[in-house]
């Protein structure tokens, strides 16, 4: 039995090195030096190289890095056959939440204009509002979206959720389907995407969306926050909205193209907030703990958890 990383734009020296600390005993080997490729039955994948799954007859189980699995599903030779993990983790649950209850507060506490008073030397005392004059709606909520509502419900915003499926959440309006998306938007002042990546959530954040946002709130405009995937975003829409007042402001995590080309207009605008798709990093302690436990788990003859359903996309 060995553990094979398939790692292409992570440090990969930093991820077996955890894993060899929570497990001597394990056989762990890194593509391309992957000796027998049949004593292979776990791997380890972010972004993985065509036809390197595919040639393992005895891989078990494929484990993501991350909360989402698109970029292994990006494999056009993935095996049909063999699971794919994803991972629920407490600590990136958490990491999620502090990001997106960070920058909603950045927003409705207009931090950015006392910081730009600040750099101006300008006593700037402008009227403030309650948390409960700002309506937040996510679209997402399965494990991360769920935890950050109910932080932000618990702060005093009128949050609601939209999702795939009914859900039910304390303190939480939540919308379900296609039938009640529009409904969704036209409450929502600051919304707040944490969707996967689908055939269905591509490019759906553009121009007619923003378009149906609440413009009842303080700021007489959405604010949009992408902490999800940068191809659910139409970045010109997004632009154009922010140049026209359509949308107030902006915090981006994630992008079209990844790192964020210098020469794009997000870096300079002043509406927006860029940050480097670390909403919720992935730790190599804490993830390789539960990738290992999955292990111990599927060699016990129990189930691994979180299982990707791969016509839902996650």
């Amino acid at each position: 039995m060995a553990l094979l990383y398939l790692i292409n734009s992570w440090s990969v020296a930093e991820w077996t090195e955890a894993m060899r600390r929570l497990a001597p005993d394990l056989d762990i080997r890194t593509w391309p030096e992957i000796g027998n490729q049949a004593d292979i039955t776990y791997s380890v994948a972010w972004l993985p190289p065509a036809n390197v799954l595919r040639s393992l007859p005895n891989l078990k189980v494929i484990f993501s890095l991350g909360a989402g699995v698109d970029a292994i599903l990006k494999d056009p030779t993935l095996p049909d056959d063999v699971p794919i993990a994803r991972v629920n983790e407490p600590d990136l649950t958490m990491r999620m939440t502090e990001y997106v209850v960070l920058q909603v507060l950045m927003h409705h506490r207009q931090q950015r204009r006392m910081d730009e008073s600040q750099r101006q030397r300008r006593w700037d005392s402008f009227a403030t509002h309650s948390a409960s004059a700002m309506s937040v709606g996510i679209m997402g909520l399965g494990v991360l979206g769920s935890d950050a509502a109910r932080k932000l419900a618990s702060l005093g915003f009128k949050v609601a959720g939209w999702s795939r499926s009914r859900k039910s959440i304390p303190g939480v309006e939540c919308f379900a389907g296609p039938q009640e998306f529009d409904s969704f938007l036209e409450r929502t002042d600051i919304l707040v995407s944490l969707l996967p990546h689908t055939p269905e959530t591509t490019g759906i954040i553009n121009r007619d969306l923003i378009a149906r946002l609440s413009r009842k709130g303080p700021f007489g405009a959405p604010i949009l926050i992408n902490a999800g995937r940068g191809k659910q975003q139409v970045e010109s829409d997004i632009l154009a909205a922010l140049d026209s007042g359509a949308l107030h402001a902006a915090t981006l995590d994630v992008f079209e193209t990844e790192p964020l080309p210098e020469a794009s207009p997000f870096w300079s605008h002043p509406k927006v907030t860029v940050t480097p798709h670390m909403a919720a990093d992935s730790d190599p302690d804490t993830i390789s703990a539960y990738v290992l436990r999955q292990i111990r788990r599927h060699q016990a003859g129990e189930p691994v958890e979180n299982i990707v359903d791969r016509s839902r996309g996650y």
